[in-house]
């Protein structure tokens, strides 16, 4: 069933605020915040049927709403699609030389201070590099000792997992959100493949699914463009 406009208006609304404050969304704050023109309780019809159709759900009784992994696909595919996402410039990334491996570490720091998110860039099939990884711990719904263990795993399997990957991802940038991810399904990652100088290469950014996707979308965009792939 498809989604009415004023309910993709309120879905994308929250999904942007969550991804900015990490806690539950009401229907009375997004009113009063983002100015809809509906009362809270027009929203909180709206936002009922967004939890019958599974975009959003309530962590526990009393709170407000939080997206879905289906919710953050919607958001991906409608409103960051290639047509729709802004290509922004890093200007503290601008004057980042490309040409050899020791550059492509200081880029990928540089990626990870930027995003808030662990990068890891395998140089080809054997070579990995990654970095980052404490803002993982850092994430509000990374805290508990379950969720740390679990990345604690994912962190020890990198490279085995993107070695047994490395083949199956499609030349070009790609975008993995939770059961997606071969990296644990409380997960997303923006990855890159590329060909480059006669190698082939894979930069990807991993974080929480509530991750700005905007913002690593946009990352992965202009470092396509520093390394001139079309």
């Amino acid at each position: 069933m498809n989604i009415s406009s004023r309910q993709e208006i309120i879905l994308l609304t929250l999904i942007k605020e969550y991804i900015k404050t990490a806690q539950p969304i009401s229907s009375g704050f997004l009113v009063d915040k983002y100015n809809l023109g509906i009362s809270s309780a027009t929203a909180r019809n709206e936002m009922a049927g967004l939890e019958e159709l599974n975009y959003i759900y309530q962590p526990y009784t009393s709170a407000g709403r939080v997206p879905t992994e289906k919710a953050y696909n919607f958001f991906v595919k409608k409103y960051l699609n290639d047509s729709a996402t802004k290509f922004h410039k890093f200007k503290t990334l601008e004057d980042f030389s490309m040409n050899s491996e020791e550059d492509f570490k200081k880029m990928a720091k540089a990626i990870a201070e930027l995003s808030n998110n662990a990068v890891f860039w395998a140089l080809n099939k054997n070579n990995l590099y990654y970095t980052g990884v404490s803002n993982l711990f850092i994430q509000p719904e990374f805290k508990s000792s379950d969720v740390v263990y679990d990345i604690s795993i994912v962190i020890d399997r990198m490279e085995e997992i993107i070695s047994d990957k490395f083949n199956s991802f499609e030349i070009g940038e790609n975008i993995f959100i939770g059961n997606n991810n071969p990296f644990g399904n409380f997960l997303s990652m923006i990855l890159l493949k590329y060909k480059y100088n006669n190698q082939i290469g894979i930069v990807g950014l991993l974080g929480p699914m509530r991750m700005d996707y905007e913002k690593n979308i946009s990352l992965i965009k202009f470092l396509k463009s520093k390394l001139q792939i079309k």
